[in-house]
C-alpha cells in the first residue's frame, strides 16, 4: 500500500488526491493534512462570500473525501505540531500544496500604519477565517484606497460597496456584515500602476461593478488608449477593455446619484502614507509606461485622503523549515514540482498566486505524473496509523471528514435567513462542535 500525505486542503490539495485514486486505485491510502479544523482552504476562505457558484467546486471534492481510501486529517499545524522530515519518515510520498495564504509586503513608507491591511486579512476576516475573524478594519472613515489592478481588489471593491440586501444569499459573517452595513465609506480608489490594456481583471468580475445597488464604477476616459488598440488584446483582456470604456460613459450620462464611487486611477503608483498613528493620506506618483510596458515614474506625485488602504499586490506561501524555498518568488524551490526526494508541491505553492481554481486540477495530475515516474511504490512505512499515533503521543485531536460534515451542519443551521450558512470563525468553537 503507498501512503501519500497531502498538506492543505483546498484545491491542489483535493485535485491531487482525485489524482491519486485514479492512479492507484485501492493501492493508495491519502491522508489530507490542513492547519485549520475545516477543509477547503481557498473555496472558504479565499472566494468571495457571494460568488456563491464558484464554491460549489466543494462538491466535487467531496466526492473524493468521502473515497474510503482518503482521510481529511485537520487541526494538525505541519512545522508546528509535526515537521516535514517526520511526514516523510511516514509516508511514501509528501505534496506539500498549502496554497499562498500571506500577503506580499508593501514596501513603502508608512505601511505599518493603523488603517494599512493586506487582502489577505480584509478578506479572511469578511470570509471568517479564525486568524482574521476580529480584524474590526476601521470603515467609519469615508475614504478607501485598495493597490491592485486584479481580481482580489475587484472582490474587496465590490465587498465595501454593497448594501446588505445585496449579501442575502452569500455566506458572508454576520460580524462583518453588521460592520459593513454600518460603513461610512463613501469613495474607492482602485491604484493600478500601468494602465487600462495591463489589468489583470477579468470581464465577469469588472462587470459586477455595472450592477451594485449604491455604487458607480469612475473611469477617466483620458486613462483608455485609442480604441482601434483594442484589437491587438487577448480577447477576455479586450472584454475587460469594453467594461471599462462603458464605466467611462456610465459615469457622464447617469447613475451619478449613487452615494458610493469605485474611481479607477490607472498609471498611478503608491509612494508613502501619511498620517499620526493612523493612515490619513496617500501620495502617488504618476507613471507612464516604456516600451516594454512596464511602469516608471514621473516625478509628478499628489495626495489623495484615505481612512483605510486595502494591498492587494499579490500573496506568497509561507517557507517551512528545512524546505527549500525561493524567497524572491514567495514559493517552494522545485524542479517541476519536485522539492526533494519523496517531497513535493502543486498548485501556489508550487508556481505561485496565478491561474484559476480549475488550473490547479492539471497541476494535481501532472504531481502524480511525477511519482510515478519516481516510482513511488508499497513500502513498510506506516502512514495514517504512524500519524494517529504520534499525534495521540502530542495530544493533538484530529479532527475528520466526519467531525467537518457535523460542522458544516450546525454552519447550516445557523444560517440568517436565504444565506447558506453562518461560518464558525472560532477554531476553538469549530472542534467543540465536531460531535454534532
Amino acid at each position: 500500500m503507498r501512503h501519500i500525505a497531502i498538506i492543505g486542503s483546498g484545491p491542489a490539495g483535493y485535485y491531487t488526491a482525485e489524482a491519486a485514486i485514479k492512479a492507484f486505485g485501492d493501492d493508495v491510502t491519502i491522508d489530507i493534512i490542513d492547519r485549520l479544523p475545516v477543509p477547503y482552504g481557498l473555496i472558504r476562505f479565499g472566494v468571495a462570500p457571494d460568488h456563491q457558484a464558484i464554491k460549489n467546486v466543494a462538491r466535487r471534492f467531496e466526492t473524493t473525501a468521502l473515497n474510503d481510501n482518503v482521510h481529511f486529517c485537520g487541526n494538525i499545524s505541519v512545522g508546528k505540531d509535526i515537521s516535514v522530515e517526520e511526514l516523510q519518515q511516514l509516508y511514501d510520498a509528501v505534496v506539500l500544496a498549502t496554497g499562498a495564504p500571506n500577503d506580499r509586503p508593501l514596501d513603502i513608507p508608512n505601511s505599518d500604519l493603523s488603517g494599512v491591511i493586506g487582502s489577505a486579512a480584509f478578506v479572511g476576516w469578511y470570509n471568517g477565517h479564525p486568524d482574521f475573524a476580529n480584524l474590526a478594519p476601521p470603515l467609519s472613515g469615508k475614504h478607501v484606497a485598495i493597490i491592485g489592478n486584479g481580481n482580489v481588489a475587484l472582490d474587496v471593491a465590490r465587498i465595501l460597496a454593497k448594501t446588505r440586501e445585496e449579501f442575502a444569499t452569500s455566506d458572508i459573517t454576520e460580524n462583518a456584515l453588521l460592520a459593513l452595513t454600518d460603513s461610512s465609506v463613501e469613495s474607492i480608489t482602485l491604484l493600478g500602476r500601468r494602465g487600462p490594456h495591463q489589468i489583470a481583471m477579468t470581464p465577469k468580475e469588472l462587470a459586477e461593478l455595472g450592477h451594485l445597488e449604491r455604487a458607480i464604477p469612475i473611469v477617466d476616459p483620458d486613462d483608455l488608449p485609442e480604441p482601434i488598440l483594442d484589437s491587438m488584446l487577448e480577447p477576455g483582456i479586450r472584454k475587460s477593455v469594453t467594461h471599462l470604456r462603458n464605466f467611462a460613459q456610465i459615469a457622464a450620462t447617469q447613475d451619478s446619484h449613487k452615494p458610493v464611487r469605485i474611481a479607477f486611477d490607472f498609471y498611478a503608483s503608491p509612494v508613502k502614507f501619511g498620517g499620526d498613528g493612523k493612515v490619513e493620506s496617500l501620495t502617488i506618483e504618476r507613471t507612464k509606461l516604456d516600451s516594454d510596458l512596464r511602469s516608471i515614474g514621473t516625478g509628478e506625485t499628489y495626495d489623495i485622503p484615505c481612512d483605510l488602504a486595502i494591498s492587494c499586490i499579490g500573496y506568497r506561501t509561507p517557507p517551512i523549515d528545512n524546505v527549500p524555498y525561493e524567497h524572491g518568488r514567495g514559493r517552494f524551490a522545485s524542479n517541476d514540482g519536485r522539492i526533494l526526494p519523496g517531497l513535493y508541491c502543486v498548485g501556489w505553492a508550487r508556481r505561485g498566486p496565478s491561474g484559476t481554481i480549475g488550473t490547479n486540477r492539471p497541476d494535481g495530475f501532472a504531481i502524480v505524473e511525477r511519482m510515478i515516474e519516481d516510482n513511488i511504490g508499497t513500502s513498510r512505512k506506516t502512514g495514517r496509523a504512524g500519524l494517529n499515533s504520534l499525534m495521540a503521543n502530542r495530544k493533538v485531536e484530529i479532527v475528520t471528514f466526519r467531525d467537518w460534515k457535523n460542522i458544516d451542519k450546525l454552519e447550516v443551521e445557523h444560517a440568517r435567513q436565504g444565506a447558506p450558512r453562518e461560518k464558525i470563525t472560532n477554531a476553538e468553537e469549530m472542534i467543540a462542535a465536531r460531535k454534532g
